[in-house]
């Protein structure tokens, strides 16, 4: 019964919230966080990723990215994402993704392919330029002899492109 009532409190969010403004256009994004923050192989996290503004289905959008941390890991990832925006600025960006990940000196994940959830709070400027904050987790999903993941939390400021 619990799990019939968040999936309707669920339905019920997500088709009562709005895409993001038409036209906001594709948006350059830059990340800095935490790697690693519930183990022991903590790292600063570095992001830089694409987000088109090209609705493939509703609100779902293509991004891509680079990630590298302080102890060398590096991962090229592109996915799918959708901006949900609440009232006039905030928005809820939930995103999934896959891509090719080598630990440098960082954290052995247990294969070169791995995925990529995460879920953005954000703000929205009038300038269309955002602020945000962002939960994700890395993991092969089973793949490798071996599936450690990790979680990150960065903090994201992404600008319209052709802002500049």
């Amino acid at each position: 019964m619990r799990g019939l009532f968040t999936l309707l409190a669920a339905a019920i969010f997500v088709f009562s919230a709005s895409p993001a403004k038409a036209g906001e256009g594709d948006l350059l994004s830059l990340g800095v966080g935490y790697y690693d923050i519930n183990d022991n192989e903590d790292a600063a996290d570095f992001r830089l990723e694409y987000r088109w503004d090209n609705q493939l289905i509703w609100v779902i959008e293509p991004w891509v990215g680079l990630e590298a941390t302080s102890d060398g890991a590096f991962y090229g990832v592109g996915g799918l994402l959708a901006d949900i925006q609440i009232g006039d600025h905030f928005l809820i960006t939930p995103s999934f993704g896959a891509g090719l990940y080598t630990d440098g000196d960082g954290k052995d994940l247990g294969n070169t392919v791995e995925f990529r959830s995460q879920l953005e709070l954000g703000y929205l400027f009038d300038n269309n330029h955002r602020i945000g904050i962002a939960g994700g987790h890395i993991s092969n999903a089973g793949l490798g002899d071996r599936n450690p993941g990790t979680e990150i939390l960065n903090v994201y400021y992404h600008i319209p492109v052709g802002s500049w």
